[in-house]
């Protein structure tokens, strides 16, 4: 990956482990399916009326909206407003680091090189190390939740992936049309006519999660990995991702009050080690072996 890549990434890895602290900002005042659908109204409007809808089929584009709007974020958001802490959130959604690894072996036929399983091992390890501080503690249910979140999290990006060399912002604007009715629906049907007249009285703290949400991690984040996808194998991309929850957890320390502990540090640490391999492994074995 040349630097440029990898600065990209590493900017979203940023915006997305901040995001989890907006979530928590935001379910505090606003109901998880009214908090989503006001993320991707943010996120249409008004760029849908300034960018081309991309050359992708109408179906692409709905998978893609219903699978990352409707069902990982609905219940993401669901699951912190539930009691699962944002540090501890931003970790267990790595798990879709290896649920993508896995499709794209599937259905795009990728295969990651030794160095790489290696380094998914490794960053595995460190995940696992987090994870045993807070696990046993966590509710059951929104952790369910997580997790099915952090599943539909890699599907969208196998369809991001399968949506070939187009133009990614695009596709990030005009996939955030499919979410805000379904979910204003679901919202309505299960939080109750209060969800909207709740919109009226937002402290401004509230009103920043929004904003941030739908423009910072969705229009942003999500526009820039949707183009890291086009450029470069899901299994080289995704990976990044296992960084956020190191910002995650900083985040929630510094922001929300959430502990950091040693265990939390030495899985950061191995996460960062596991993450190195995968991206600069097979360059320097390539390396290697014209030396």
């Amino acid at each position: 990956m040349p630097p440029r890549d990898i600065a990209l990434a590493l900017g979203v890895v940023l915006v997305w482990g901040l995001n989890f602290v907006a979530i928590k900002w935001g379910v505090d005042e606003i109901p998880p399916y009214m908090l989503t659908a006001l993320r991707y109204i943010g996120c249409a409007l008004p760029a849908v009326f300034f960018i081309r809808r991309p050359k992708v089929g109408w179906m692409t584009l709905i998978l893609y909206g219903l699978t990352v709007g409707v069902v990982q974020f609905g219940l993401l958001f669901t699951a912190i407003k539930l009691g699962m802490p944002a540090g501890l959130a931003s970790l267990v959604m790595q798990m879709q680091v290896f649920f993508t690894m896995a499709l794209a072996i599937l259905a795009l036929g990728d295969r990651p090189s030794p160095v790489q399983f290696g380094g998914a091992a490794i960053a595995l390890i460190g995940l696992g190390t987090i994870g045993a501080e807070h696990v046993g503690g966590a509710v059951l249910v929104p952790l369910l939740l997580t997790l099915v979140a952090a599943f539909f999290w890699a599907i969208s990006n196998i369809i991001t992936k399968r949506a070939g060399k187009i133009d990614m912002l695009a596709f990030v604007v005009w996939g955030a049309l499919v979410p805000p009715l379904p979910m204003l629906a679901l919202s309505f049907i299960f939080e109750g006519p209060q969800a909207f007249t709740g919109l009226l009285s937002l402290s401004p703290q509230a009103i920043f999660s929004v904003l941030f949400i739908a423009y910072g991690s969705t229009l942003m984040g999500y526009g820039a990995w949707a183009v890291l996808l086009g450029r470069h194998p899901a299994s080289i991309i995704a990976p990044f991702s296992l960084l956020v929850p190191v910002v995650g957890f900083a985040a929630a320390f510094v922001f929300l009050g959430e502990g950091v502990t040693m265990l939390e540090i030495a899985g950061s640490v191995l996460i960062f080690v596991g993450l190195v391999l995968n991206v600069f492994g097979p360059r320097l074995l390539a390396r290697r072996k014209l030396a």
